[in-house]
């Protein structure tokens, strides 16, 4: 009886490893199956004190991600523009709100680093495909693919925010606003620098292509050029002034409340 038993009981056990081992090769078949983050990554190096301040005060910077516009037509073109990057992103991320939600950050983070929009929305299609837990074989995280090296030298040392929404985009959209004041403005070679491949076209002209496919003309709180004349080595986007810009530090000042 003792034997039969035993022999039960290691029947349970064996049935226990086959089923975990089972699980273990689905979840490999499935890691193998997705869509790689992009291999390249940001490249650590040596800053100025006042760079690494200045970054830093830029990842810490608490403004309340509330846009405050001028008018009731900019506050209805970007609820537009709102709807419209939504319908275009249902196929990567099927839930509305977590869809809504990623958009509106993308649109704080990028005005916030003087950005436009629909460029950080096309970096992180060619980064990540919108995958918000993505890890590149560099080592890269997030939906913006940042290295962890940044956490160290410009954030508090906790790598795992990476994995959330508007840290990663904080982190994200501070490091190409440096990587294009560096460049003096040059898009081309500034997008190249974020990847870690500066000087090569591959990187740059993805995103380009993809930054075409999220702009929209109808929203005047974008600064959308026209993509059919854009030059082989755009400039960045300018920043907007005041007047435009919800997430100017004059306007929030101006409108407290």
């Amino acid at each position: 009886m003792r034997a039969v038993r035993g022999l039960t009981a290691a029947a349970v056990a064996s049935r226990r490893l086959a089923g975990a081992l089972l699980v273990s090769l689905l979840a490999f078949l499935l890691a193998l199956a997705a869509p790689a983050a992009h291999a390249g990554a940001q490249k650590e190096e040596d800053l100025a004190d006042s760079v690494r301040g200045a970054l830093a005060a830029a990842i810490a910077d608490d403004r309340p991600l509330r846009p405050v516009f001028a008018s009731g037509g900019e506050r209805l073109a970007y609820l537009k523009w709102l709807g419209e990057m939504s319908a275009r992103l249902a196929s990567r991320i099927p839930e509305p709100q977590v869809r809504v939600e990623l958009i509106e950050v993308a649109y704080y983070e990028a005005k916030r680093a003087g950005l436009e929009p629909a460029l950080v929305l096309g970096l992180i299609q060619v980064e990540s495909n919108f995958r918000k837990y993505a890890i590149s074989s560099a080592g890269a995280r997030g939906l913006m693919q940042v290295m962890p090296f940044w956490v160290r030298t410009i954030g508090d040392s906790d790598a795992r925010k990476l994995f959330h929404l508007q840290s990663n985009l904080r982190y994200g959209c501070t490091i190409l606003r440096y990587y294009l004041d560096r460049e003096q403005g040059d898009l081309y070679l500034a997008l190249g620098r974020y990847n870690g491949s500066r000087g090569r076209a591959e990187y740059p002209n993805a995103v380009l292509a993809a930054w075409k496919r999220w702009q929209y003309s109808e929203a005047t709180v974008t600064v959308a050029g026209d993509p059919e004349i854009a030059p082989s080595r755009p400039r960045a986007p300018v920043a907007e002034p005041p007047a435009r810009n919800p997430f100017s530090s004059q306007r929030v000042a101006a409108n407290p409340s």
